[in-house]
């Protein structure tokens, strides 16, 4: 029988402190969030006496609903769901998003996210390429999973060499070289023991003829690769133009044993209320 050890008093008080201690820091930066952000509700002035009194929404008013409210409002902007984007998966790579950027692990002149969700089958356009800094969608389209990932569905995942299987989570692009796909963009896989194996097991971002429409049309699916995200040839050289030299990639699944240091909320906070406050600098 497994023995669950349960946090102790001290341990639960440290990290209300914690949070405590957050909050306060990051609170006047997410106040300005709030009222700047559309979805956030009116803000109602009255006059009482003399004095004018803002009535911020009666929304409990906290540092993770103003995340919330934050990310929402990008959902809107980028038109992700009519696109066919679930808003919990792109909260996921939206919080490890932040999370890399406030670790040091993406490059800092580019505000770009890619979203692979393998909760779409192949017949379906499943990656996006989002362009953070100007709220655009940069790229819809279709995407291959690996061979041994299944069939129409990808619903088996790997980080072993010569598993032929598609590695779920977050990862790092790196540089472009010439293999046998031709033109192909290097993958960093940063998620210990879902896809750190990416660069042995030559997980890269390549074209193949198999990534198209008129493949769905005569197989009712599209073709499959050994692992690799693998992209239409009549896009794949713009999408690694975009993308290439450290920005973020999430692959998603979400109904697969995954976990991440990266889905922490509270460090996702941080880098936001950081990103604002940089931008808040140079305007």
């Amino acid at each position: 029988m497994k023995i669950m050890h349960q946090p102790s008093v001290v341990q639960r008080k440290r990290k209300s402190q914690r949070r405590a201690r957050l909050a306060r820091r990051v609170m006047p930066f997410l106040a300005s969030l709030f009222l700047a952000t559309p979805l956030a509700g009116p803000v109602s002035k009255s006059m009482a006496g003399t004095r004018n009194e803002l009535h911020l929404p009666s929304k409990a008013f906290s540092a993770a609903a103003v995340y919330d409210q934050k990310l929402r409002a990008t959902y809107d902007a980028l038109g992700a769901e009519q696109q066919g984007l679930r808003f919990e998966t792109f909260e996921k790579a939206m919080t490890g998003y932040l999370n890399l950027r406030q670790a040091g692990r993406l490059a800092d002149d580019k505000q770009l996210l890619t979203v692979v969700d393998f909760d779409l089958p192949s017949t379906e356009k499943r990656l996006w390429v989002f362009d953070l800094g100007s709220n655009k969608t940069l790229f819809h389209t279709l995407v291959a999973h690996g061979h041994n990932s299944g069939e129409n569905e990808a619903t088996n995942f790997s980080n072993t060499d010569q598993s032929n299987m598609s590695s779920l989570g977050f990862y790092a692009t790196s540089k472009e070289y010439e293999g046998k796909h031709g033109r192909s963009l290097r993958l960093e896989g940063l998620d210990e023991g879902f896809n750190t194996n990416a660069a042995s097991r030559s997980v890269v971002m390549h074209g193949a003829d198999y990534v198209s429409e008129e493949f769905i049309k005569q197989n009712g699916r599209l073709g499959r690769s050994l692992g690799c995200p693998a992209l239409p040839l009549d896009q794949y050289a713009q999408i690694i133009d975009a993308v290439h030299g450290g920005t973020c990639l999430f692959i998603n699944r979400s109904d697969a044993s995954y976990n991440s240091k990266y889905l922490n909320e509270d460090a996702a906070i941080t880098a936001l209320v950081s990103t604002a406050s940089t931008a808040a600098n140079h305007s």
